[in-house]
């Protein structure tokens, strides 16, 4: 498997290299909270292998799922941005794996002294925007079958794998259906050879026709992305 945050490998090399001894390799467990709401970012966790759920908790205490966090991006966006702690929002690693891991203040003092990384995060920054707004479309809009379609094909371009260790409850809570529906989805995509399912598991067998499935989001989001960032595999992160 891949060990490579994109995010980090479209920094410039030289600029990669210097805060490389800034960085530790970190393994998280299932069900790991990163940040709790409320909670100051002491730490900013780029994913190499691991996708991070991001929730958000109600005045009510309840909390819904609002998108993952993967290999393109990083969970600590507060850090750099002008504030110090979450607010309602919560980290929770949903798929075990690796990630980078940075303290903030170190991550911000160069935010704020180095142009290149300066750059690099105010353009993600702008593309995870692009790519909240789009989440809100795709849900008013598109079928559940189109929108999880989408949602593996962009969690196996986040884990570098066509095989994704996911319950379907956890999709239900990411797609804001009911299990029942999205077991009911999976086994429409898996008639159509698109997909194998077992327990906790999904195998995409069929790239092509699933990306023929998904909704336009998933394109247009993996080309603002690209368009942004000009993301290219120039160096690995170990």
């Amino acid at each position: 498997m891949t060990n490579e945050n994109l995010l980090l490998t479209a920094l410039p090399r030289d600029l990669y290299k210097r805060i490389e001894n800034k960085m530790e390799q970190v393994e998280l467990s299932y069900g790991e909270i990163l940040n709790r709401p409320g909670e100051p970012i002491e730490e900013v966790y780029f994913p190499l292998t691991c996708l991070i759920s991001v929730t958000i908790t109600m005045m009510d205490g309840s909390t819904v799922e609002a998108g993952v966090v993967g290999s393109r991006e990083m969970v600590g966006i507060n850090a750099f941005m002008g504030g110090q702690e979450t607010t309602q929002t919560q980290y929770i690693a949903q798929v075990p794996g690796k990630a980078v891991k940075m303290k903030a203040h170190l991550l911000l003092h160069e935010f704020d002294t180095n142009k290149s990384l300066r750059d690099v995060m105010l353009k993600y920054t702008q593309a995870y925007i692009a790519q909240i707004s789009q989440n809100v479309a795709c849900n008013r809009t598109h079928t559940i079958e189109k929108r999880m379609a989408r949602w593996l094909l962009e969690s196996s371009d986040r884990l570098y794998s066509d095989e994704l260790i996911l319950s379907h409850e956890f999709l239900s809570h990411m797609l804001g259906v009911r299990r029942s529906s999205v077991t009911e989805t999976a086994h429409i995509l898996e008639k159509k050879g698109l997909i194998e399912c077992s327990r906790k598991k999904i195998k995409t067998i069929n790239r092509q026709g699933l990306e023929e499935v998904s909704c336009e989001c998933y394109g247009v989001i993996k080309e603002e992305y690209n368009r942004l960032l000009s993301f290219k595999r120039q160096h690995s992160v170990v």
